[in-house]
C-alpha cells in the first residue's frame, strides 16, 4: 500500500512539472489545440491523484477512529486476563510451601474462582469484537461450544 502511495507521489511531481512546463511554453507562444489538450487532461489526472491520496488518507484516519474505542476495550480486557493469571500462578506457587489437604481445597476453590473470572473476560472480550466481526466470533463461539471449551 505504501508503494502505491509513493508512485502516486511520484506521478504527481512529474504532472505538476509538466504543467509548469506546459506554462511556460504558454508564456513563450501561443499553445497549439494538442499542448492545451495535454494541459487539461494532466490538469484532470493530477486533481484524481491529489483527490484519491487525500481520500484514502482520510479513509485511514477515520478507520483508525472508529476502531480505537474496540481497541481500548480489548486491551482492558487482556490487561484483566493478564492480572488474573498471574493471580493463578500465584496460588500455585503457594501450593508448594503446603502439604495440608485443606490448603489445597482452598486453593483449588480459588483457582476455580480465578478460572472462572478469566472466562468471564474472554466471553465480554468476545461481545466487545462482535460489533466489528460478528461473524468470526460466532465461528469462534460455535467452535468453542462444540468442543466444549466454552464456559459462558
Amino acid at each position: 500500500m505504501k508503494d502505491i502511495g509513493t508512485a502516486g507521489i511520484v506521478l504527481i511531481v512529474f504532472g505538476v512539472l509538466g504543467i509548469t512546463g506546459l506554462v511556460f511554453i504558454a508564456s513563450t507562444r501561443s499553445m497549439t489545440t494538442l499542448e492545451n489538450v495535454f494541459l487539461q487532461v494532466l490538469s484532470l489526472l493530477i486533481g484524481i491523484g491529489v483527490s484519491l491520496f487525500v481520500s484514502r488518507q482520510s479513509a485511514e484516519k477515520t478507520a483508525r477512529e472508529i476502531i480505537k474505542p474496540h481497541a481500548r476495550s480489548a486491551f482492558r480486557r487482556l490487561v484483566s486476563l493478564y492480572e488474573s493469571l498471574s493471580r493463578a500462578s500465584i496460588e500455585i506457587r503457594s501450593l508448594s510451601d503446603s502439604a495440608s489437604p485443606e490448603d489445597y481445597r482452598v486453593t483449588f476453590a480459588k483457582l476455580d474462582a480465578i478460572v472462572i473470572e478469566q472466562l468471564t473476560a474472554a466471553d465480554d472480550a468476545l461481545e466487545d469484537w462482535r460489533d466489528i466481526v460478528p461473524e468470526d466470533v460466532e465461528e469462534l463461539k460455535q467452535k468453542l461450544e462444540s468442543s466444549n471449551i466454552g464456559g459462558g
